[in-house]
């Protein structure tokens, strides 16, 4: 079961990196956001992970994607509000 604080926890924290990940001008910091978010989805929730990932196992964690990921995961999360 999905509850509601953990969509909360997860969009708050999801959408306040994508804010700081967009507009860095910095790799090493865009870096370091990819690790914590990566480390973050290791430990959440199973059900809202594969809910925001649409099975995608690599969701949030290819480097190549990730500013996509992150945009359509804030996105997702925002619609379960």
């Amino acid at each position: 079961m999905i509850t509601k604080d953990s969509i909360e926890t997860a969009y708050s924290f999801l959408h306040q990196k994508r804010n700081v990940y967009i507009h860095s001008t910095l790799d090493w910091q865009k870096d370091d956001i990819e690790y914590a978010i990566a480390s973050y989805v290791d430990d959440m929730s199973h059900e809202l992970y594969e809910a925001i990932s649409d099975g995608r196992a690599d969701f949030l964690r290819d480097h190549k994607m990730f500013q996509e990921d992150i945009t359509f995961a804030v996105e997702r999360l925002e619609e379960m509000l």
